[in-house]
């Protein structure tokens, strides 16, 4: 798996900390922490994997972030 961002917030953030939050609780967190680009998926989503340094990615369903990601 990638490592975490480099800027100083992101970087100490735990992304299973985000794990049973509702998508909007977990996306103003994340942003508290320093996130420069928040991203919310549906589970089954079909994305590139890419990474990109600064993201945070959340699978969410019935609105509880499921798993969550840097990149």
């Amino acid at each position: 798996m990638a490592s975490q961002p480099t800027d100083a917030g992101s970087s100490r953030d735990d992304t299973d900390s985000y794990l049973g939050l509702s998508a909007e609780a977990a996306g103003e967190r994340a942003r508290t922490q320093g996130w420069s680009t928040v991203r919310s998926l549906p589970p089954d989503a079909i994305i590139t994997m890419e990474f990109l340094e600064g993201r945070l990615n959340f699978a969410v369903r019935d609105d509880v972030v499921v798993r969550c990601w840097a990149g």
